[in-house]
């Protein structure tokens, strides 16, 4: 660990899901205890994040957060808790748990209270941003605009990459002889849950008229979701090359599946950062994004992918048979992102958790001042009584 003394941190989220924000609250939690933290989480009974956690070896505190009534009951009972904790920061994640655990942090007197801001949608309400915690972290630069740009303070809000766990690069994928595709064939892949905001119906129209040109081009989609399974599944039947695009549901060997694509693409209308870029990166993939939030973050233009503008299907189209029609540019494109995410640094779990250690650590020493004078202020009013 740096010279930083360990902290005691303590994390909330109210999702009961396990998406992205939910795994990297876990990323985060075990990033920061190998650097010789101590950290314990609150979550929902029902959360897959609470299992997960507690199989990690994670003390969680479980508390229902849902409703009015649920709030006013969760911000004293957590107060007990952080009380008892001696904690030194408090990091929430979503508005409902920020709404407990913010007033129950600043009841318990937390020193420092953060919250993170995982979306790139339009922001409401800057109660949970500046009025409960201290300060705000973001997942993109992109993010920490948004904030700042709404009201937050620049000094108050950095921005904190979430990382991508690098592994071995796979030699074979099983991917090719699942699908009984050739070594010949191309594939072009996106691994993405199967909302509307996550574009898949963009990149399939772009990639029919390419299917009907090019006999041994592919399309692959990994991700589950309903309705969007069903309804992706119905427009693909009447494609008339749907025996050439392949839809697999939720998959657990992502890896695998990277490993057998020849190019990434994801055509989403929104995002905060976009960490399914950096891993088909990590793969040795050229990946074709949109340019919403974070996403020109996660790769170089030009070198490492290709970024096209929103709802500009020719430019998608375009960007695609670049791709299709040039097996150099793929290879050099790979080639330039597997570097720039194994080498470079930017998205490991340790410059997380060393990037965190860091500004918790700052605006620790930001607000002690302060909060001595609040202590010192409580201290003499309750000698006058």
């Amino acid at each position: 660990m740096s010279d930083a003394r360990s902290l005691r941190i303590i994390h909330s989220e109210a999702a009961t899901s396990f998406g992205g924000q939910e795994h990297r609250v876990f990323k985060e939690m075990v990033a920061m205890r190998e650097r010789g933290h101590y950290l314990e989480a609150v979550c929902q009974s029902d959360a897959e994040l609470t299992q997960r956690l507690r199989e990690a070896g994670f003390v969680v505190h479980t508390l229902d957060m849902d409703g009015a009534f649920n709030i006013v009951r969760g911000i004293f009972k957590l107060k007990k808790i952080l009380l008892a904790g001696r904690f030194d920061v408090l990091n929430t994640h979503s508005r409902q748990d920020t709404l407990i655990a913010a007033p129950a942090a600043r009841l318990a007197k937390v020193p420092l209270i953060v919250r993170t801001r995982h979306l790139a949608s339009p922001i409401g309400s800057l109660l949970t941003y500046t009025w409960l915690p201290h300060r705000a972290t973001t997942v993109s630069h992109h993010v920490r605009r948004q904030l700042i740009e709404r009201g937050v303070p620049a000094e108050h809000v950095q921005a904190i990459y979430t990382p991508v766990v690098l592994t071995p690069r796979l030699e074979h994928s099983t991917l090719r002889d699942e699908l009984n595709l050739s070594a010949e064939a191309i594939l072009v892949g996106c691994v993405a849950v199967l909302r509307p905001n996550k574009g898949h119906l963009e990149l399939i129209n772009a990639m029919l008229p390419l299917l009907r040109t090019r006999p041994k081009l592919h399309l692959v989609l990994a991700g589950g979701g309903s309705p969007g399974f069903e309804q992706l599944q119905a427009h693909i039947t009447h494609s008339g090359v749907s025996d050439r695009i392949h839809m697999l549901g939720t998959r657990r060997d992502v890896p695998n599946v990277l490993a057998g694509l020849d190019i990434f693409c994801l055509a989403t209308r929104q995002e905060a950062m976009g960490t399914a870029f950096l891993e088909a990166a990590a793969s040795g993939l050229p990946v074709i994004g949109t340019d919403v939030g974070g996403v020109g973050e996660m790769m170089r233009p030009g070198e490492t992918g290709l970024l096209v503008p929103l709802d500009d299907a020719q430019a998608l189209q375009s960007a695609l048979i670049q791709l299709i029609d040039s097996p150099a540019l793929r290879t050099k494109m790979g080639q330039a992102g597997y570097q720039r995410v194994h080498t470079e640094g930017i998205f490991t779990t340790e410059t997380l958790a060393k990037r965190t250690e860091c500004i918790y650590d700052q605006w620790l020493r930001d607000l002690r001042p302060s909060l001595h004078a609040e202590s010192v202020l409580s201290q003499q009013t309750t000698d006058r009584h």
